[in-house]
């Protein structure tokens, strides 16, 4: 039986009439009949009684065609399913994750992306810059999110978010007097930076924005990641820099945050990563959701 048999006969058991299912299906009546009977011998039943008003089920046809709906049903769905694969609404995208993005900007992003394509199922994993860069060569994951990633001939980047840097201060501390704190005067204090890993990070984009006002920094700490860092300034070690979105999501009893005063060039970039060679629809669908988001942001 192939599926135009299972079309035929859907037809005539819903129309019980030959002519009237042959009209809907736009063919004639004898090819319709042909059809009707070599499903029938293959069968080896009769499927239909023919009468002078047109044709009745026998109990064989009338079970037939209960199953051959549940089965029309099935493909419909796999259709439809592989038409939405297809146009990147279905399927399956492993997203890397590291550092402060994922307290604010990451998952309002992959909120963004399963509401537009709730049939897609994302899968995370956290991994480093390097542990990215190798997964996205092998095809383990589609894309990953990082900050100040180098050019890599094979790997594409899109601009997700440049993020202001805010400073975090102990309760107490002199520079919690003021609205906002000038980029020099972190030179008069030790620093606690992050993350210790992937370099070039968060930590080198520090250390430049310090040589760019003419200090070298007195580092007190360097750890994993910035809850571990805000929680070493509130017991004293020393003061941090943090990216927005972490100034945003996290907060830890005995500290404050303040903006800098006076140093523009203070920002941070998100990149989202992938393969430069990849044309999945599904990885065009989620770059599309990257854009609106900057655009959406941006404007804001």
């Amino acid at each position: 039986m192939d599926l135009r048999h299972l079309k035929y006969f859907l037809a005539v058991a819903e129309e019980l009439n030959i002519g009237k299912a042959a009209t809907r299906l736009h063919i004639s009546q004898p090819p319709l009949t042909r059809n009707i009977r070599a499903l029938e011998e293959e069968f080896g039943v009769d499927l239909f009684v023919r009468t002078a008003k047109g044709v009745e089920l026998t109990q064989a046809g009338a079970m037939f065609k209960e199953e051959a709906a549940n089965i029309r049903m099935l493909l419909e769905a796999a259709i439809d399913r592989v038409q939405r694969a297809g146009e990147g609404k279905l399927g399956r995208i492993d997203v890397a994750i590291f550092g402060s993005a994922i307290y604010d900007i990451i998952p309002k992003l992959l909120q963004d992306f399963k509401n537009k394509l709730p049939g897609v199922n994302i899968v995370l994993h956290t991994m480093n810059k390097s542990e990215q860069i190798e997964a996205l060569r092998q095809r383990r994951i589609t894309v990953g999110f990082n900050r100040m990633t180098s050019p890599e001939p094979d790997i594409g980047r899109e601009l997700v978010a440049t993020e202001r840097l805010f400073v975090v201060l102990p309760d107490g501390h002199p520079l919690a007097k003021l609205a906002a704190i000038p980029f020099r005067a972190l030179g008069e204090h030790p620093l606690v930076l992050f993350p210790n890993v992937g370099r070039p990070n968060f930590i080198d984009r520090v250390l430049e924005l310090c040589k760019q006002q003419g200090f070298e920094p007195d580092i007190a700490q360097e750890v994993g990641d910035a809850v571990t860092g805000i929680a070493l300034v509130a017991r004293g070690f020393g003061i941090t820099l943090i990216p927005e979105s972490a100034a945003t999501a996290v907060r830890v009893e005995g500290t404050c945050y303040r903006p800098l005063a006076d140093a523009p060039q203070a920002v941070v970039d998100l990149s989202c990563l992938y393969r430069a060679s990849d044309q999945s629809p599904l990885l065009q669908s989620f770059l599309t959701v990257v854009r609106e988001y900057r655009a959406a942001t941006s404007a804001a």
